[in-house]
């Protein structure tokens, strides 16, 4: 087989239907378009509208809740945390708060207003956290490391199933 005898397989490329070419192309003249109108104008694209009738997307029930008081907590996991102190990043013999770590870039988002700690990963040595919130097992890990976590957001109480 030479480089002239490739061809490709036979149907894998359509031939695009050539509008506009006379009458006798079967689409000519209009190019299958009908006869004016908004459709037949170049770059229209009616997704949703249905000829007047009130769309599906407005029949339809709104659904869910939309709380626009929520906070948003930036996660850091102890994992993070370690390897930022072993990088160099974060010194762990100082107390560490959320300004520490958002210098270090372990805070990402635009609209977060603390941070809160979680415990996927491992941490092994001694370090005093500041943050706004930390999950029960990361606080473990950390005080079974030798550390301590302070939260600056008190946790709401959690509801008893009972009740």
């Amino acid at each position: 087989m030479n480089l002239n005898e490739l061809r490709d397989n036979p149907g894998s490329r359509l031939k695009s239907k050539r509008l506009g070419r006379g009458i006798g192309s079967g689409k000519g003249k209009t190019s299958g378009k009908g006869v004016k109108g908004q459709k037949a104008r170049e770059g229209v694209a009616l997704n949703g509208f249905e000829g007047g009738q009130l769309p599906i997307y407005r029949r339809l029930p709104k659904r869910g809740f939309k709380n626009i008081f929520r906070k948003e907590y930036a996660p850091v996991n102890l994992g993070a945390l370690a390897k930022a102190i072993e990088a160099g990043r974060i010194d762990a013999s100082q107390p560490i708060t959320e300004t520490t770590l958002a210098d270090a870039g372990l805070v990402r988002g635009g609209k977060v207003v603390g941070v809160r700690l979680l415990a996927n990963g491992a941490i092994g040595r001694v370090v005093n956290i500041t943050v706004s919130g930390a999950s029960a097992t990361a606080i473990a890990a950390v005080a079974a490391a030798g550390g301590s976590v302070v939260t600056t957001v008190a946790a709401k109480p959690k509801a008893d199933a009972a009740a």
